[in-house]
């Protein structure tokens, strides 16, 4: 399996498919290994919590849950759209990523 993922930590990005589509938010967390990433405000599960210490309270709680890196998509800064991730090579050797749609660096 390809471990490469498209999105960084950090990344603005919009959900493609699935109940929330269309959502944006920023990424919390990548798992390339498993090829997903964690959305903030995007694919809220919930998780029952047992009490850790005395007086702590447990119960159910709401929490983001992993979603397929493949289901989002990047939005440019600059442009504001949805767009795929291309790469351009710089003279020192250093790659940068950049917006397909208007060529600002991400």
């Amino acid at each position: 399996m390809n471990n490469k993922v498209h999105v960084k930590t950090g990344d603005t990005v919009v959900v493609l498919s699935g109940k929330d589509k269309g959502k944006k938010g920023q990424v919390m967390a990548v798992s390339p290994k498993e090829g997903k990433v964690i959305v903030e405000k995007v694919n809220m599960v919930s998780k029952h919590v047992k009490p850790k210490k005395m007086g702590e309270p447990g119960g159910i709680i709401k929490a983001e849950g992993a979603m397929y890196a493949s289901k989002v998509q990047v939005v440019c800064p600059r442009c504001k759209k949805p767009t795929r991730v291309g790469h351009k090579v710089n003279e020192d050797g250093s790659k940068d990523r950049i917006c397909k749609k208007c060529g600002e660096t991400l």
